[in-house]
């Protein structure tokens, strides 16, 4: 059988075909000024409202990507393209920095926060935190206390560790429901499966269906802390100059409206 020839023209278009079918098959490479944050959930009404800005909008495409900070730091760690860590607690900040995947110069202290006992908005519970307080009367036999995973998540440690200093923890501990961020216990509380949770003062603050029953003492945990850093092989101008805004007295005015708490420089 005759081999057809195409003619040189038309296989030249041929070509051009099938090279810009494939071009639009690969993905396309992230923009310079692109920026990926990884940051720990309770921070999400702030810093969405912040990145809402003119400001955060002038330093390119900015996003936010939300969760505990234990799941964040072993996303970074398996190679997720963050820029930005902020994390809700050292520890996970240590994890990463131990691991050389954090930017060592670029770690600062960003916000603290408070702890908090928080009940639906209709809840009329009324009860002081102390050493060894009611809080086992308070859920009665079949109540649920929301917290974050108290062995990872950084609230749930700190609301584990209050407990525990102020002698209840084992008197409440098989009426715990773990959720997977501080967020997601909120959550648990202002739809009302959950009687009482143990949340940060900032997610009380963004969260109409539930009200704030007290504060646990400063003493009673380990100081809330949120570091931010930026992530190795990730940290471009824009992440540098996004990290620094994140400082400046207008978006430190968001974050204490929030709910957190700014810290001295």
């Amino acid at each position: 059988m005759a081999t057809q020839t195409i003619p040189v023209p038309q296989r030249r278009r041929a070509w051009s075909t099938a090279l810009a079918a494939l071009l639009c098959l690969l993905p396309l490479a992230a923009r310079a000024d692109d920026v990926l944050v990884f940051a720990a959930a309770s921070l999400k009404p702030a810093l969405d409202m912040i990145i809402a800005t003119p400001e955060v909008a002038a330093l390119g495409d900015v996003k936010a990507s939300y969760a505990a900070s234990s799941q964040l730091a072993r996303q970074i760690e398996a190679g997720a393209p963050a820029a930005l860590f902020v994390s809700a607690d050292q520890d996970w900040m240590d994890y990463v920095a131990e691991r050389k995947l954090i930017v060592a110069d670029s770690r600062t202290n960003l916000l603290g926060n408070a702890l908090v006992l928080v009940a639906p908005k209709d809840s009329t519970l009324r009860l002081d935190i102390a050493p060894g307080f009611a809080l086992a009367d308070a859920l009665g036999k079949d109540g649920k206390l929301a917290l974050g995973e108290p062995n990872s998540v950084p609230a749930g440690k700190y609301a584990k560790a209050s407990l525990t200093k102020l002698g209840v923890w084992n008197q409440v501990e098989s009426h715990v429901i773990s959720a997977d961020n501080v967020r997601a216990a909120l959550n648990f509380v202002a739809r009302g499966e959950a009687a009482l949770g143990v949340v940060y003062r900032s997610d009380a603050v963004s969260e109409p269906a539930v009200r704030v029953v007290a504060t646990f003492p400063d003493d009673s945990h380990a100081p809330i802390v949120y570091p931010a850093a930026l992530v190795a092989g990730h940290d471009g101008a824009a992440a540098r100059k996004l990290l620094e805004l994140l400082r400046a007295p207008a978006e430190q005015a968001t974050f204490r409206a929030s709910g957190f708490d700014t810290l001295e420089k």
